[in-house]
């Protein structure tokens, strides 16, 4: 009996033993797996290495979201860590090969399968989207695939959408509920073709497109076809959202508090929801430079810059932007779903691939890849193109001096009609005019001339002019060489509870079967759905209401014959002029 009692005893000791071990590993664990990542890599001086930990240092914490990243050099992965945490509940260190949702950099694998099956001589890149999704209404123009690679389709943005009709982020979406979204609209934001205007709603249509034509989900051709032969093992799109993956970092968002979960439950593919590594992503960026998968006709279709129907590029490629660093021209996606921010770059003609992966909100990863980048190539980095293009050629001894009477005569309110913003011009106690575009967001003006102005304490040179044109004052304001962008003045409504009733009502719209009650207010009108929170529109001119929920950016009243409101139109970045009528 007490030889058993001994046993026992001595087997605890053992366990206890294990355990303690096991802690000790563990809580050495994230400095362990991430400092040795690196150890068997090669190509890489003790300096490059210094410098790139040093840039990731404010993610090198176990008690915050982290990042991953790896560099592709002449076809070897030159360099590859993680740092900071996968998971805040645990502990759990990222590493190279933690496992991120990339977002929007997903596109790019939907545009390859596609022209995978073109390839195989199954469909075409110039074919009609309704030849495959026949649920595509007819707008009486052609939506070619073509169109929906590279967000000219004129096809509202789903997300855009959904929010409208009342969805959250967090929701379950699956690609059901797009495809119905989709098959309910009536009109397009442009004519296919005529502009460039960003559209996820055109990948989910093509991962579909994939699934018809294949015969296989668009998860299961894209891992037969793409990711197995490339040995991508840690790689999938994600259409389930009760589905497992292990080692998946998870995302988060900044608050005053810290750090929370930002919870995504995606069920839809294409313009989204792959899962993928750092490591994995440099397999798909030789593949681009070597091709194993696929042809190089494919990979010179995708990084050829798209055209409008009049000729225009537009920097977009085919799931791909064509972008220029510092007199580099390169290759690139970005991603931001929920807390993940990811960043995917090539520099073909320099053999550099450069992937970063974060999971926290406030991350910069494009940022954050670029000066990577700029360790690698600082000897090809034109100097001229490098010069500090944010110094100013005007200096504070050319400033000139206006008395507030000639100032007076810029002060008022500015309408941008085309962006739907106001600005407002007003003199501060020191007799300075201001640029203001809202409370805590404001400028000095600077004069340089009885009109023009250099506005002070931002990182871009920007002058604002004024001018009278008719009956009209003009403000123009200019950023570096761009084209001015044209502000009206105008006199902003006053309107009162009593003259906001007209507006009062239930409003429809067919195009995304949900209601928006509009109830008057002091300070505006209270738009009020059953699954958002009140918001308040608040009225700019005529008929023209501005809000700060992002969906409803625009509204814009309409009239009958005997000038009853008989509707509204919404516009946000996406979205143009959807309507909801009045019942």
């Amino acid at each position: 009996m007490r030889r058993f009692k001994f046993t026992l005893t001595l087997t605890g000791f053992v366990a206890s033993i294990m355990i303690f071990t096991t802690l000790l590993i563990g809580c050495g664990s994230e400095s362990t797996t991430q400092a040795t990542e690196q150890s068997e890599l090669n190509n890489l001086s003790a300096s490059q290495s210094k410098e790139i930990d040093k840039l990731f240092a404010n993610y090198d914490d176990i008690n915050a979201p982290g990042a991953a990243i790896a560099v592709l050099k002449d076809g070897e992965i030159v360099f590859k860590k993680g740092y900071g945490s996968a998971n805040l509940e645990y502990d759990i260190p990222v590493t190279s090969s933690t496992v991120f949702h990339v977002a929007s950099v997903s596109k790019q694998f939907t545009v390859f399968a596609i022209l995978l099956l073109a390839e195989e001589g199954k469909l075409s890149f110039d074919d009609d989207i309704r030849t495959y999704v026949p649920e595509v209404p007819d707008f009486g123009e052609t939506i070619t695939l073509r169109h929906l690679a590279s967000h000219t389709s004129g096809l509202r943005d789903q997300w855009n959408l959904l929010v409208m009709a009342g969805w959250r982020f967090d929701d379950v979406i699956t690609t059901e509920h797009v495809l119905k979204l989709v098959a309910n609209q009536k009109e397009l934001n442009f004519s296919p073709g005529e502009e460039y205007l960003y559209s996820n709603t055109g990948f989910t249509l093509m991962a579909e497109v994939v699934a018809r034509v294949s015969g296989q989900s668009f998860a299961e051709f894209t891992q037969e076809n793409m990711f197995t032969p490339l040995n991508m093992s840690n790689t999938l799109f994600y259409d389930d959202h009760q589905r497992i993956v292990k080692n998946r970092a998870y995302s988060y968002s900044n608050t005053d508090n810290g750090f929370q979960k930002s919870v995504l439950s995606y069920a839809n593919a294409g313009a989204t929801s792959l899962f993928t590594t750092v490591e994995d992503i440099s397999l798909w960026a030789q593949n681009f430079a070597e091709p194993k998968v696929g042809t190089k006709a494919i990979i010179e279709q995708m990084n050829t810059l798209a055209r409008l129907n009049n000729g225009d590029t537009f920097g977009g490629a085919y799931g791909q932007f064509i972008s220029q660093h510092k007199g580099i021209e390169y290759i690139q996606h970005g991603g931001a779903d929920a807390g993940y921010r990811t960043f995917f770059a090539r520099f073909p003609e320099h053999n550099l691939a450069v992937s970063v992966f974060n999971n926290a909100s406030n991350a910069n990863p494009r940022a954050l890849a670029l000066d990577v980048a700029d360790i690698f190539l600082k000897d090809q980095i034109n100097t001229a193109s490098n010069s500090d293009t944010t110094a100013s050629n005007i200096t504070p001894d050319q400033f000139i001096e206006l008395d507030e009477s000639s100032l007076r005569v810029f002060e008022g309110h500015y309408w941008n009609e085309e962006e739907f913003y106001s600005r407002e011009m007003y003199i501060n106690e020191s007799g300075v005019l201001m640029y203001s575009r809202g409370p805590g967001n404001e400028s000095e003006l600077a004069p340089i001339s009885k009109n023009t102005f250099k506005m002070l304490n931002i990182d871009v040179d920007l002058f604002v002019t004024f001018e009278q044109r008719e009956n009209e004052k003009v403000m123009l304001v200019t950023i570096e060489e761009d084209d001015p962008i044209i502000s009206v003045g105008y006199v902003p409504l006053d309107a009162t509870e009593q003259a906001l009733e007209e507006y009062a009502g239930k409003y429809y719209s067919e195009e995304l079967s949900t209601y928006y009650h509009l109830i008057p207010s002091e300070t505006g009108l209270i738009v009020s759905h059953y699954r958002h929170s009140d918001q308040i529109i608040t009225p700019i001119k005529d008929d023209a209401f501005t809000s700060d929920m992002w969906v409803l950016n625009k509204i814009v009243f309409e009239r009958d014959n005997e000038q009853a409101i008989s509707g509204f139109r919404v516009t946000n970045g996406r979205v143009r002029d959807l309507l909801f009528e009045k019942l």
